[in-house]
């Protein structure tokens, strides 16, 4: 019945597998998926590295890495996703993302008849299990393996380079601008941070905590990262504003520095260069040595 209805949504025959997703939910899709809807940027991301693009038919709003996946077909945001655009596609697959996706859109997809596999990473670990479970729903499990070790083996040389100093730097990261808002411990940033070699000074059960200004100096962050995408201008006012407390450890050692949120927000195995890229920013003085 459900390998009926998938031939019905896509306009083709296709025979089903059942498997389970990151959710615990049993989902039927198709063996071979040629019709895929990608319900979130960071779907997309994967589906790109697995070099599986020709599959994507559609993409949400956002989905702007790599820049040829800002030619795909777009279904609204992955938050406030457009129903219609999504049927009219006629997915035979469509990934999913806990975390935003509206459940409601995801049911009436499944009253479509349309498969709509879930996923949940909330971690580095997470993330590489989540692109190895796309791969093999892509029938690409092999260059997913290939990605997983690569990643796995760029982690270890930066685990394997943070050992070397016992200095743990107080990093404040900063993603929000009025008010400012930092991250705490339940987020991809704060374990970045620590496999980076440096202390969250915003770790805590608050996911998303908020400081006064006078809060952050109080902190005296050594490190001050903050990050920025279509907002640029702003934040570099932000940068400048901070500036103006010569007495921040930051500051005086010229450590005040804007980074691209994208590589830090989306859990992707782009997660590991924002990694490579914080280790280089939190201990610059191990590559000073290495080089």
């Amino acid at each position: 019945m459900i390998a009926m209805g998938l031939s019905l949504a896509s306009g083709q025959p296709a025979a089903a597998r059942t498997v389970k997703d990151q959710l615990g939910r049993r989902v039927d899709v198709p063996d071979e998926p040629r019709r895929v809807v990608a319900l979130a940027p960071n779907i997309t991301e994967i589906v790109f590295a697995l070099g599986q693009e020709d599959r994507l038919k559609g993409v949400t709003t956002y989905s702007d890495f790599p820049p040829a996946a800002t030619m795909l077909p777009k279904v609204g945001s992955y938050i406030r996703l457009d129903l219609e655009r999504i049927v009219a596609l006629k997915p035979d697959l469509c990934i999913a993302v806990k975390d935003g996706n509206p459940k409601e859109t995801v049911q009436r997809l499944e009253l479509l008849k349309i498969p709509v596999y879930a996923v949940d990473p909330r971690n580095l670990e997470t993330v590489m299990q989540t692109v190895m479970e796309i791969g093999r729903l892509l029938n690409a499990g092999e260059k997913a393996s290939t990605l997983l070790q690569n990643m796995r083996s760029r982690i270890l040389k930066v685990q394997s380079l943070v050992a070397k100093s016992t200095y743990r730097p107080r990093v404040f990261f900063q993603i929000g601008i009025d008010p400012i808002v930092s991250i705490g411990t339940d987020t991809f940033i704060h374990e970045l941070i620590i496999l980076a070699g440096g202390q969250n000074l915003a770790a805590g059960a608050v996911t998303y905590p908020r400081f006064s200004q006078e809060q952050v100096l109080a902190l005296s962050p050594e490190v001050f990262i903050i990050t920025s995408m279509t907002r640029a201008a702003s934040f570099e006012d932000v940068k400048a504003g901070w500036s103006r407390w010569p007495d921040m450890p930051a500051v005086r050692n010229q450590r005040i520095l804007l980074e691209d949120s994208n590589i830090f927000d989306r859990p992707t195995p782009r997660l590991v260069d924002a990694l490579e890229l914080l280790v280089r920013r939190i201990h610059p003085e191990l590559f000073k040595e290495a080089e």
